[in-house]
C-alpha cells in the first residue's frame, strides 16, 4: 500500500501515518509546507516501522499548484488522508474577513480542490480510499466557533457527496469526526480533560474504521452520542445557550 498524507506535520496526520505504517506496512508520501519538520517525522517513521517514506511540499491554500502536485506523484497513491486544518480564532474571524477566509480556505476549499483531482484518478482506476478529517464542530453552529464549524460542516457534507459519487467505483470515503484532541492547534485552549483524545487515539479509531469498512467514525466514540443530544436541542432553547 502507498498512502498519501496531506498535512502530515499535523499531530493527527503524523499519528495516522504511523498507524498505517505499523499495521499495513504502508509506504508513505508525506506532504506539508514545513519540509524540515516533515523530514524528521519521515525518518522517525522509517526507523520505527521499516517502511519507505517520501516527503513533498504541499500548500492547501495554493490551489493553482494542486493539479501539478498530484500529476507529479509517481506512482499514484492507493489512498489519501486529508489531515490539514486551521482552527483560527472566532473573534478575529468575526472582525477580519481575511482571517475568516483563511479558516474556510484551509478547512474546506483547499481540501475540496485537491480531493476533486484525486477523486477523478481513483474513479478512473476503480479503486482507492479517501480519509477526511472533519470535526464535530461542523454538526451544529455554536457562537464560540461557528466560522470554523461552518468550514468543517461544509467538508462533512462534501465527503458525504463524494462517498455517494465514488461508491459505484469501489472507492471508499471515510469521514472522521474528532471532538477535542490534544494537539498543537488546541494547546492554548482550556479543554475538559475527560473528553480529550490524544492524536494516537484518533489514529487508532481511524485505522479501526478503515479495517471495519465504516463510512463515518467519531473520535472518541462518545462524541456520537454527545452530538446526537446537541443536535436534538430545539432551536428556541439552543439559541439562548452559551456554547
Amino acid at each position: 500500500m502507498k498512502l498519501l498524507v496531506l498535512g502530515a506535520n499535523s499531530d493527527i496526520g503524523s499519528a495516522i501515518a504511523g498507524a498505517f505504517a505499523k499495521f499495513e506496512q504502508a509506504d508513505l508520501i508525506l506532504a506539508s509546507r514545513d519540509m524540515e519538520s516533515l523530514e524528521k517525522k519521515a525518518k522517525d517513521i522509517e526507523i520505527r516501522h521499516s517502511v519507505k517514506t517520501k516527503i513533498i511540499q504541499f500548500d492547501a491554500t495554493n490551489f493553482s499548484t494542486h493539479q501539478d502536485f498530484y500529476n507529479n506523484l509517481s506512482p499514484k497513491p492507493d489512498g489519501v488522508v486529508v489531515a490539514f486544518g486551521y482552527l483560527g480564532d472566532q473573534k478575529n474571524a468575526e472582525q477580519s474577513f481575511d482571517d475568516a477566509k483563511k479558516t474556510l480556505d484551509t478547512n474546506f476549499t483547499g481540501a475540496m480542490s485537491i480531493l476533486e483531482i484525486i477523486a477523478q484518478d481513483f474513479e478512473t482506476r476503480n479503486k482507492g480510499f479517501i480519509i477526511g478529517l472533519s470535526s464535530v464542530a461542523g454538526e451544529r453552529g455554536r457562537q464560540s466557533n461557528y466560522i470554523y464549524g461552518a468550514a468543517k460542516g461544509a467538508f462533512t457534507i462534501y465527503l458525504s457527496g463524494l462517498r455517494n459519487r465514488l461508491h459505484k467505483n469501489d472507492v471508499r470515503v471515510i469521514t472522521v469526526l474528532p471532538g477535542f484532541v490534544q494537539t498543537k492547534m488546541t494547546a492554548a485552549l482550556d479543554l475538559p480533560e475527560k473528553l480529550v483524545a490524544t492524536p494516537e487515539e484518533v489514529a487508532d479509531d481511524v485505522y479501526s474504521a478503515f479495517k471495519k469498512k465504516k463510512d463515518i467514525v467519531y473520535s472518541k466514540w462518545f462524541w456520537r452520542w454527545i452530538m446526537l443530544i446537541i443536535k436534538a436541542i430545539p432551536e428556541i432553547i439552543f439559541k439562548k445557550l452559551n456554547l
